[in-house]
């Protein structure tokens, strides 16, 4: 942001410090106006024809700006993804497991990345892999929603399930 003698603009549409308009005014006279109020002259949209300058005091505006960032960087969550791992010949009850799980993850409100990987000749049945993964789906279809379909990539394939927003904590 261009501040005082750093704006190059040889005339600038005027606000003073109580959000009125003041007009054009030539970069001289606002500064001599923002020198008066012992404030500053930032420049707040310099695309504009002619661009538009603010008397305010900047110190405080990037003090306020950095408060805010910092209280929404406290607001965000962050939401890691966890992998549960299955194989396409999975037992119910490691496939319970497995599911049990996965539904922990969710619970916590993690993406879960759920990947088959095929061994050997295994790969030329792609079809029992796919099914494993939408009974993954179906089962965990009431607390999340299915963010990327069985999808194959090299020996492995994947599916990445995101928990539902009205059950999250």
């Amino acid at each position: 942001m261009m501040v005082n003698d750093g704006i190059r603009a040889r005339e600038v549409r005027l606000i003073d410090a109580d959000g009125n308009q003041l007009g054009v005014k030539s970069k001289q006279d606002a500064l001599q106006l923002a020198d008066d109020a012992e404030l500053d002259l930032v420049l707040v949209a310099p695309k504009a024809k002619p661009p538009v300058a603010r008397i305010m005091d900047y110190g405080k505006y990037r003090f306020e700006l950095q408060k805010k960032q910092r209280e929404d960087r406290k607001k965000q969550k962050v939401i890691s993804v966890k992998e549960v791992r299955l194989s396409p010949t999975i037992d119910t009850n490691d496939f319970n497991t497995k599911l049990k799980n996965a539904r922990k993850f969710l619970s916590k409100g993690d993406k879960v990345r759920v990947s088959i990987r095929f061994k050997g000749r295994a790969i030329t049945h792609k079809d029992i892999g796919r099914n494993v993964l939408n009974q993954m789906a179906s089962e965990t279809k009431d607390i999340a929603s299915v963010e990327q379909y069985p999808k194959m990539d090299g020996r492995s394939m994947f599916l990445t399930l995101a928990p539902n927003a009205d059950k999250q904590k």
